[in-house]
């Protein structure tokens, strides 16, 4: 089984701007994102601290995105409205279990 998932923790107060600043990274620069989905979630028990669940088909199509000048662009202006540096955790998919 492939794949690459890299999960992006950070604290914002306006996750709004964060996902605005997403979507027009995407709109303005075509085929920059290699990553096949990602989702956003808060945590429960920490209110302001968000995860990015971003998942790739491969770890070099992760490093291809984060290779982009463009990605460099879209992380200096979502890190304005971070409220902290973002941590990262670098996954290697090893199974999938659906319930289908």
């Amino acid at each position: 089984m492939a794949g690459f998932i890299q999960f992006v923790e950070f604290e914002a107060t306006d996750i709004d701007a964060v996902t605005t600043a997403l979507e027009r990274f995407r709109d303005e620069h075509p085929g920059a994102l290699t990553a096949s989905a990602s989702t956003t979630v808060e945590d429960r028990d920490r209110p302001g601290t968000f995860i990015s669940i971003v998942e790739f088909p491969s770890y070099e199509k992760a490093m291809e995105q984060q290779s982009n000048p463009a990605a460099s662009e879209f992380s200096a202006s979502v890190a304005k409205v971070m409220t902290g540096p973002p941590r990262f955790r670098n996954l290697d998919v090893r199974s999938v279990l659906t319930n289908t």
